[in-house]
């Protein structure tokens, strides 16, 4: 079994994970995540700004604010969960290939 095939860390601190169409599955599904999330960022900070434009709406402008900040906080979760979900999948494929020998 080469380095691929268990699992590597490479110099840019990404896993390198050879499990066929389960990786594939596993980005595509944590991109759009990160990708959805991304547009709902821009869009709570696109309505606060507008917001801001009148007295009647900056409360409302300031909690979009804050709701933007805090999908801030959720992006770096979204890529621990995913590196997390393919490290958990490589050890079963380990496993799972050390018990078939």
């Amino acid at each position: 079994m080469n380095n691929q095939e268990k699992g590597t860390q490479n110099t840019k601190s990404e896993i390198d994970i050879d499990i066929g169409d389960h990786e594939i599955a596993i980005k595509k599904r944590y991109e759009l995540y990160y990708n959805l999330n991304d547009i709902l960022i821009a869009v709570w900070f696109i309505v606060g700004s507008i917001f801001f434009f009148w007295e009647v709406t900056k409360d409302a402008g300031t909690w979009l604010f804050l709701i933007g900040s805090l999908e801030l906080l959720i992006r770096p979760f979204i890529r621990i969960g995913r590196k997390t979900h393919l490290r958990r999948i490589n050890s079963s494929v380990s496993r799972s290939s050390t018990n078939d020998q």
